[in-house]
């Protein structure tokens, strides 16, 4: 199962490596790509290679959704033992499916690619992945790997369990790290992006770690309630101080300058806590709407009958149009 969006440039040679790699696998299998909203000609040139190609399916979004709600579609309309979802840049490495293959016929439900190196990226990127990492490890209780992005394999049981969660504000890889399961780790040396550039920039990668912080984390407002106390506790203190001076010194308390510096840091920690809490806020808002977390304008590729997923037999998903065959 792969995401798309705007990877017109990548995807003859993605598909090229993929068909490849299917002589190479037992048993059935099928390719699903998901479209998030492309603009370029990325729709126009899969739907031309899905009429001649049997087994490769589409899954065409009304408008970009974002990577994560892109993921639970192409999840939610697989139908095979075990979906490996990756990345259409080929940083993900099809021929490392075999590995996650092997190593889920051991009997683990869920299996990870691990990046033991990044090659192709500047230090300032591989510092940001570092700290993202990091701080997902400190702030959040669920177990989620370092060095692990969305290329995995989900084994059916754990993707039953992935459609039976429904929240809006989703954290994939958190979401599985949450289920607990039997999971193991493929190492892979991720490759230098060829073509285009990357969909995830710093901004959007803190972007990323914040929600899935707000998503399986209360520490934020655990923080914020210790800071709140610990500032009042600092308050008090200056406040006998500034009564016993004028209780017993000048009877002027100096320092305008540093009482101006410290109303204004305390009311921007007030704000910022106040932003912490409007994020859980913002998150519980979008749930109780119950939008549905995906608008499917068409597909392409499938048989009867359609994954209620993509036919919008389910509450999460809306669907504008069946199956439309090609060719």
């Amino acid at each position: 199962m792969i995401p798309i969006c705007n990877e017109e440039e990548v995807l003859p040679r993605l598909i090229g490596r993929i068909k490849l790699l299917l002589r190479r696998l037992d048993g059935e299998t099928e390719v699903i790509f998901v479209d998030d909203g492309s603009q370029d000609g990325s729709v126009g040139y899969l739907r031309e290679m899905i009429a001649a190609e049997p087994g490769f399916r589409l899954v065409e979004l009304s408008r970009n959704f974002g990577h994560q709600i892109a993921i639970t579609a192409g999840m939610e309309a697989a139908r095979g033992d075990a979906v490996i979802v990756m990345d259409a840049d080929l940083q993900d490495p099809p021929e490392v499916v075999l590995d996650l293959v092997a190593k889920w016929k051991e009997g683990f439900e869920i299996v990870y690619a691990r990046r033991v190196s990044r090659q192709g990226e500047t230090w300032f990127k591989r510092f940001t992945a570092r700290l993202f990492y990091r701080l997902l490890e400190r702030m959040t209780p669920v177990h989620i790997p370092r060095d692990v992005g969305d290329f995995r394999l989900v084994g059916r049981n754990a993707l039953e369990t992935f459609k039976h969660m429904p929240e809006h504000d989703r954290f994939v890889r958190g979401m599985f790290g949450w289920m607990g399961f039997k999971q193991a780790a493929v190492p892979f040396e991720r490759p230098a992006r060829t073509v285009g550039q990357t969909k995830y920039p710093f901004w959007k990668m803190m972007h990323l770690a914040i929600h899935g912080i707000v998503s399986f984390s209360e520490k934020p407002l655990h923080l914020a309630l210790w800071a709140g106390l610990a500032i009042s506790a600092l308050a008090m203190v200056f406040g006998a101080y500034a009564m016993f001076s004028w209780i017993f010194e000048t009877g002027v308390v100096a320092g305008w300058t540093s009482v101006v510096v410290i109303v204004s840091l305390l009311s921007g920690i007030n704000l910022f806590m106040i932003g912490v809490v409007g994020l859980y806020v913002g998150s519980i808002h979008a749930e109780v709407k119950r939008r549905p977390l995906y608008v499917v304008e068409r597909t392409a590729g499938f048989e009867e009958p359609t994954p209620a997923a993509v036919s919008g037999e389910s509450h999460r998903v809306l669907s504008l149009s069946k199956d439309r065959k090609l060719g």
